[in-house]
């Protein structure tokens, strides 16, 4: 670090944040401030976030006793400042990098981590099931949930919030801060807003009932009937209290950036014999002025401070405007991902037909469901890691019916920063199986806009995967080099003429490894084509397609950057056999084979999942050892 941090740097472990007075917890926010900006704005990572939970996370280390105690932070992409209090400093610097510290808590990277997150609204429900076995075992331990009011917008915290318990040692802490990735919106944020509570007013309700308490015989009857006259007061003053009306103790809000009010209303809702609420309201980005002003742009930040934008995300909402003005049909649809999925531009143009229905992909997509039947063509831009949250509506909602609803799949294939919670290897997979479902797979810009307009004119489901980031110069240079085609089809580098020992077909960015491979086996005699889809579904439309390329006999090597289980190889090779163009014919896929992707090693993913060009070479040479003219 080319700082010093006086205090920082003695804390190995929440004791020792236990240990400091005041003036040294202040100091210690501080540096910690300090020490976010300068790491994250190298590594990236989620910045906004953890710069306003500080106060929150010093607080929790203060009063909790982790591991013994439970701390479960929603998503988990703003537990930065719990990763420092628990012994990873000095890794810092490895944040988000291969092999190095999760972006998100991870079970396997800390004793202090009891559970791992990466997605939405799922903390409620696991603090829950750990508060349910403490209990089921004696344990006094506590649970405790740390939830952006942005998971509200989705619908499991709720279902967790039905299920909870009284008599559990359970603390929701609401971290208010008005925004998830993209402001929040909806009713529950609005109503979450106008909840109010005086400090004082804590302080009096905790000494009432202490006092009242201890009064033999009547104290306990009168402190029931106390509550239940506050309660309809209140009620007739400011309207009830979502928490309150569900039978849970509830504090606040309280200034979550205040360390000394964070560190009271913390002990307060501990020494309750009841599940509590505990409403804190922080300001995100606080310390540090740019992300103050923009929290949304300082949510996430690249490898050394650059702020993501542009690439496939950026040419899909422009294309979807230019769609839009021409057919008041189009809208667009978005599960609290505005800015993520490039929809900024289109949010402004066309307010009428956006709609952002929060952290939700399952209601978003049953949403889009419903516009569609009635006469609307919806196009769902959603990362394909999230997708997977709406399968059931895909399967029930969208295609038993049917209905032209598009899929816009953003971050296919791996995400080295974000990590396995994050890779978009899974929704080729379970899109396939799909009836009636098209999956497009475009890989220049181009491509991606005839795609939509495609999916426009369709009158079944259509998914549209695209990488994050922008059109390889490789990829458009060896298959685009004589302009974009006018139908979406397969593209080859060979033709029928040419001695080819063997094909390779791919789809993707991932065909960048497959050219590097072709190169490499060129030096050593053996000839190489490849075969790059520019859709996937219709296997058997596919199929027919890359029969019609293949020469007799020629060995087949299949290359995907997704889990090789129910994957494109093993759907084409299917379809290819139906054929009957597979007899004989050796064959071989290279996908990720039954792995998540997790990264122990600071080795690029594609190499540690064995989809990159060496694999290839390798997965090659075992099905055709020998080049042109040479002996068998």
């Amino acid at each position: 670090m080319s700082k010093q941090y006086e205090i920082l740097n003695k804390i190995n472990s929440p004791e020792d944040v236990k240990a400091l007075d005041a003036e040294q917890l202040l100091l210690l926010t501080e540096e910690i401030r300090s020490f976010l900006v300068e790491t994250v704005t190298k590594t990236g990572g989620h910045l906004a976030s953890n710069l306003g939970v500080v106060e929150l996370s010093v607080a929790l280390a203060r009063v909790f006793s982790t591991p013994h105690d439970h701390i479960i932070f929603d998503v988990g992409h703003q537990s930065y400042v719990h990763k420092l209090l628990t012994g990873r400093r000095e890794g810092f610097d490895t944040l988000r990098q291969r092999g190095g510290l999760s972006g998100f808590t991870k079970r396997s990277e800390s004793e202090h981590d009891c559970f791992g997150a990466g997605h939405s609204s799922t903390s409620l429900s696991a603090a829950l099931g750990f508060a349910v076995a403490d209990k089921q075992a004696g344990s006094d331990a506590w649970s405790v949930a740390v939830v952006g009011d942005g998971a509200f917008t989705g619908g499991m915290i709720h279902e967790a919030l039905n299920n909870c318990r009284r008599d559990l040692r359970l603390i929701l802490i609401i971290n208010e801060n008005e925004m998830s990735i993209s402001k929040n919106i909806g009713r529950f944020a609005e109503s979450l807003s106008r909840l109010r509570s005086r400090e004082t007013y804590l302080h009096t309700k905790e000494r009432t009932a202490r006092i009242l308490g201890h009064i033999p015989l009547l104290g306990k009857p009168l402190l029931s009937a106390l509550k239940r006259v506050k309660k309809g007061l209140k009620n007739w003053l400011y309207g009830s209290n979502y928490f309150e009306n569900m039978g849970l103790y509830y504090l606040g809000p309280v200034d979550g950036n205040d360390m000394a009010a964070v560190e009271e209303i913390l002990r307060i809702a501990k020494a309750q014999t009841e599940s509590v609420v505990v409403h804190l309201k922080t300001k995100k980005g606080k310390g540090y002025g740019p992300a103050e002003e923009n929290p949304d742009h300082f949510h996430s930040l690249s490898p050394m401070g650059t702020v993501g934008g542009g690439g496939f995300s950026a040419a899909f909402g422009e294309r979807l405007c230019q769609m839009a003005r021409q057919d008041t049909r189009v809208c667009a649809v978005t599960a609290a991902m505005c800015e993520g999925t490039g929809l900024s531009g289109f949010r402004e143009m066309f307010a009428d037909r956006f709609f952002d229905v929060g952290i939700a992909e399952e209601h978003a997509v049953t949403f889009a469901a419903g516009l569609a039947a009635n006469g609307m063509r919806p196009f769902v831009a959603v990362y394909s890691t999230f997708l997977q949250r709406a399968y059931d509506s895909l399967i029930h909602d969208v295609a038993l019916q049917g209905l032209p609803v598009c899929l816009c799949i953003d971050r296919a294939g791996y995400n080295e920063g974000d990590g396995p919670t994050h890779h978009g290897i899974f929704d080729v997979a379970f899109l396939s199986g799909i009836p009636e479902m098209t999956i497009y797979t475009p890989v220049t810009y181009a491509g991606l806009g005839r795609s939509l307009e495609a999916a426009r004119q369709q009158s079944t489901p259509v998914a549209i995967r695209y990488a994050k980031g922008g059109e390889s110069d490789l990829l458009v240079s060896h298959f685009y080099a004589d302009g974009e085609p006018s139908e979406i089809g397969v593209r080859t580098d060979f033709s029928c003429e040419e001695p080819i020992d063997c094909v390779i077909v791919t789809h993707g960015r991932i065909a960048g490894e497959a050219i590097l491979a072709q190169k490499q086996l060129a030096e050593e005699g053996v000839a190489v084509g490849i075969l790059l889809a520019e859709f996937l579904k219709p296997y058997d439309k596919l199929a027919a397609l890359v029969a019609a390329h293949l020469p007799a006999g020629c060995p087949l090597v299949t290359l995907e950057e997704e889990i090789r289980a129910g994957g494109m190889g093993m759907l084409l090779l299917d379809a290819l056999d139906r054929r009957g163009k597979i007899d004989g014919r050796k064959t071989v896929i290279v996908a990720a084979d039954d792995s998540f992707g997790l990264q122990t090693e600071n080795r690029p993913i594609r190499q540690t999942v064995g989809i990159d060009a060496a694999h290839i070479v390798a997965a090659i040479k075992q099905i055709c050892p020998k080049g042109p003219g040479k002996d068998a």
